[in-house]
């Protein structure tokens, strides 16, 4: 294995990758999703109504009880409609947007700390009435949702931190009765991410956890069990994200991790479900929350997106080896960044973020050139 350590602290670090365009992030008083202050865990984007624009669904809480909220994009980026998702107000952690039950809309899964989980059915329109619940009350942290038996259907995978990880396989119609541990019992998983990791066309697992728990991928045995771990990191990380993507186009996948009091590290993979080079990015005493990817320049390049706490959020645009970037700020040094989410917010072809933020307003940062 191979170690490259490449630290990025400013903007100007890298040479621009050529046909690539600089972009900016930026956001105003009127990019803000509602004005009240709620200790935001989560949110994610997607087309909720069916007017071909993205709305967004904000999960808040975390372990005080609140009320979730739909946030209907009118256009342009323009969120003037929200409505409560259900009537109780839980210790939402998490929520996740798929067709649960196959009607071809988006329906939410609602991940809550030790108070029942929900799952919650579109009608079509946008309206959402509550379906059900999902396992037992738990310290759920974050959701996954993936087809993870290859039967047709999304699964859930509910990561609960000190507790067992549980997959609860969907029977078609968005019920979840059936379950199955992932992960030993003592993981302390805050994420996990899904892929293909060894190529032979099975679900794989990266954990990502904390309390000085080993982060590992867990390789698909071929019948649905999880029990190959390969480990990675220093064996003490303090993670709290993980997302998975093929960084340096190789055709093989790799995957990111989000750690707290250290930097942030690239894990590009063998094909084999083990680590063949890895680089560390961020600030050496970073306080990562929250990682997704997405190509934020339209090179065919995917970026990393990173939320922070105590440190300005950043993207960090890839220069085409999945290894090395460029670090463009966002957002406030002050916030508290527990989610984020990336897409086409306004329709200009550019994905754009919106950001959960705990005990703060949720800003959207729209994808703009660079001056």
């Amino acid at each position: 294995m191979k170690s490259l350590t490449l630290i990025v602290y400013c903007v100007a670090c890298w040479t621009m990758v050529e046909g690539a365009e600089n972009r900016k992030f930026a956001s105003s008083s009127r990019l803000i999703l509602g004005t009240e202050k709620n200790l935001s865990a989560s949110l994610r984007i997607g087309d909720l109504d069916g007017d071909n624009d993205l709305d967004i669904v904000v999960a808040n809480g975390r372990h005080w009880p609140q009320q979730n909220y739909i946030f209907y994009n009118q256009g342009r980026a323009s969120f003037k409609l929200k409505r409560p998702l259900g009537l109780d107000h839980a210790t939402s952690y998490a929520t996740e947007l798929a067709d649960l039950d196959g009607d071809g809309d988006l329906d939410i899964a609602v991940g809550n700390d030790t108070a029942p989980n929900a799952i919650f059915l579109n009608e079509g329109d946008g309206r959402f009435r509550h379906g059900g619940s999902f396992g037992k009350p738990s310290s759920i942290r974050s959701l996954t949702l993936a087809d993870i038996d290859l039967d047709g259907d999304v699964d859930i995978l509910a990561n609960a931190r000190g507790n067992p990880n549980l997959i609860f396989y969907n029977d078609g119609k968005a019920r979840f009765a059936e379950s199955r541990v992932f992960g030993n019992r003592s993981d302390s998983t805050i994420g996990t991410a899904v892929g293909d990791l060894n190529q032979d066309g099975q679900p794989d697992l990266i954990l990502a956890n904390r309390d000085a728990q080993q982060n590992v991928v867990i390789l698909n045995d071929g019948n649905g069990f999880f029990e190959r771990r390969i480990p990675f990191g220093s064996g003490n990380d303090e993670s709290r994200a993980v997302a998975v993507a093929d960084l340096d186009r190789d055709g093989k996948l790799d995957w990111v991790i989000g750690n707290i009091g250290q930097s942030n590290t690239v894990y590009l993979g063998d094909g084999e479900g083990g680590v063949r080079e890895f680089a560390e990015f961020g600030h050496p005493d970073g306080q990562t929350y929250a990682i997704t990817i997405g190509d934020m320049n339209n090179d065919g390049l995917p970026d990393i997106i990173v939320g922070n706490t105590g440190e300005r959020n950043a993207v960090y645009l890839n220069l085409g080896d999945g290894t090395s970037f460029r670090e463009e700020p966002f957002g406030g040094a002050s916030e508290v960044s527990y989610n984020l989410a990336v897409g086409d917010l306004d329709g200009d072809g550019f994905l754009d973020i919106a950001v959960a933020n705990s005990n703060g307003q949720n800003p959207i940062h729209l994808n703009r050139p660079a001056d």
